[in-house]
C-alpha cells in the first residue's frame, strides 16, 4: 500500500461533504421555522395577488379596462398571462429573504456553535469544504423555491380554473417568470454565503440580511432619486436601481411590476445583474475563508 505523505489527507466526496451540510442545516429546528414562515408568507402574497387580480379583472385597472370584463373568459391571454405571473410567483419576495438566510445561517452556525475548527482540521483543504456550502445554499434556496412555487401553483390554478381561464403554463410570460425567480433564489443562496463570510456574528449577519433585503431597496431608491434631482437629472437614471441586488431580483422576475417608467430595463438585465452578484459573493466568501484564522 502507497503511503501518503505526511501532512496531507484525502479529500472527501463532494456527496459526503454535503450529507454533512445538510445534517448541520437540518439537526436545528430553524428549517421547520423558516418552511412555516415560508408557508405563512406565500399564502399572504397569493391573498393580494389573486385580490388584485380579481379585482382588475371584475372593476378594471392594472392593464384590463376601466371597468372590468363582464366575462372574464373574453380577456386577452396576454394580460391573463401577466396575472398568472404575478400568482406563481407570489410570497417569493420573502421566500427568497429566508432563503438567503439559510445560507447566512450555514456559515455562521459555524462560528455560533464553535464548530469552524473541526470542519476545517477534518478537511484541510478549505476550497472543497467552501464549495459543499455554496451547493448547499443553492441547493436550500432551490427547495424554498420550489415550497413556495407549489403553492402558488395549487392555489393559482384552482383559482383560474374556477374563473373558467387557462392557467397560462403554457405561456413563456409565466414560464419565464417562474424560472427566473428559481435561478434568483439560488443566486441569493449564493449571495447569504457571503454576508455570512464578511459578518461572523449570527445575529449581525442575520440583522445585515434582512436590512439590506428590505429598508436598503429604500434606501437605493433615495440614492437614485437623489443623484437623478441634483447631480445628473435624466430619466435614465431611474434605471441605475437596477444595480440594487434586492431591485435586480424583482426585474428579473417581473419587470412590469416595478415603478419604472415604460419598464425600461428588461428582465435579463436583473438576471445578470443578479448573477455578477453571486459570482462576486462567492469569489469574496472562497478568498476569506481559505485565508482567515478558523478559531
Amino acid at each position: 500500500m502507497t503511503s501518503r505523505p505526511a501532512g496531507t489527507s484525502p479529500s472527501p466526496h463532494i456527496l459526503r461533504q454535503l450529507r454533512g451540510e445538510r445534517r448541520k442545516l437540518t439537526t436545528t429546528k430553524v428549517w421547520w421555522q423558516f418552511a412555516i414562515a415560508v408557508a405563512v408568507t406565500t399564502g399572504l402574497g397569493l391573498v393580494l395577488s389573486v385580490g388584485t387580480t380579481a379585482d382588475a379583472l371584475h372593476h378594471g385597472g392594472k392593464g384590463a379596462p376601466p371597468q372590468g370584463f363582464a366575462d372574464v373568459s373574453t380577456a386577452p391571454a396576454q394580460l391573463v398571462a401577466s396575472f398568472a405571473a404575478d400568482i406563481f410567483t407570489s410570497g417569493q419576495f420573502f421566500g427568497a429573504m429566508f432563503a438567503t438566510l439559510l445560507a447566512v445561517l450555514l456559515i455562521t452556525n459555524e462560528y455560533r456553535y464553535q464548530t469552524a475548527t473541526t470542519t476545517f482540521l477534518a478537511n484541510p483543504r478549505r476550497t472543497s469544504v467552501i464549495i459543499s456550502k455554496l451547493l448547499m445554499a443553492i441547493i436550500a434556496a432551490v427547495a424554498v423555491w420550489v415550497l413556495t412555487t407549489a403553492i402558488d401553483l395549487a392555489v393559482g390554478v384552482s383559482y383560474f380554473s374556477g374563473q373558467g381561464l387557462s392557467s397560462q403554463l403554457g405561456s413563456w410570460t409565466v414560464e419565464r417568470a417562474i424560472l427566473v425567480n428559481g435561478l434568483v433564489f439560488a443566486l441569493w443562496g449564493v449571495f447569504g454565503v457571503g454576508v455570512g463570510v464578511l459578518v461572523r456574528s449570527q445575529v449581525a449577519a442575520t440583522v445585515v440580511t434582512v436590512l439590506l433585503y428590505t429598508v436598503g431597496v429604500y434606501g437605493a431608491l433615495g440614492v437614485v432619486a437623489a443623484i437623478q434631482r441634483f447631480i445628473y437629472p435624466h430619466d435614465s437614471v431611474a434605471a441605475w436601481i437596477v444595480l440594487y441586488p434586492g431591485y435586480a431580483a424583482q426585474i428579473a422576475a417581473d419587470p412590469h411590476a416595478t415603478n419604472l417608467p415604460d419598464n425600461t430595463v428588461a428582465w435579463w438585465v436583473g438576471a445578470l445583474v443578479m448573477l455578477g452578484y453571486g459570482l462576486v459573493m462567492a469569489t469574496i466568501g472562497t478568498t476569506l475563508l481559505r485565508r482567515r484564522d478558523i478559531t
